[in-house]
């Protein structure tokens, strides 16, 4: 059940239609440049969660 967190980083990358947009600017960088840009960061803590989860103390 904790691998919907890898469907909801593959469709927020996937809609662009909802983040192709200009405004608000981020230090002059379009919404459209850093939204992609935090979804970096965002898509690894997730892909984390989800291993931590699923493999748990294993090593």
């Amino acid at each position: 059940m904790i691998k919907i967190l890898l469907l909801l980083v593959f469709v927020m990358v996937l809609a662009v239609p909802f983040y192709n947009r200009l405004t608000p600017a981020l230090f002059g960088f379009p919404f459209f440049y850093w939204f992609q840009i935090a979804l970096v960061p965002v898509a690894s803590l997730l892909i984390y969660i989800v291993y931590r989860v699923e493999h748990g103390g294993e090593k």
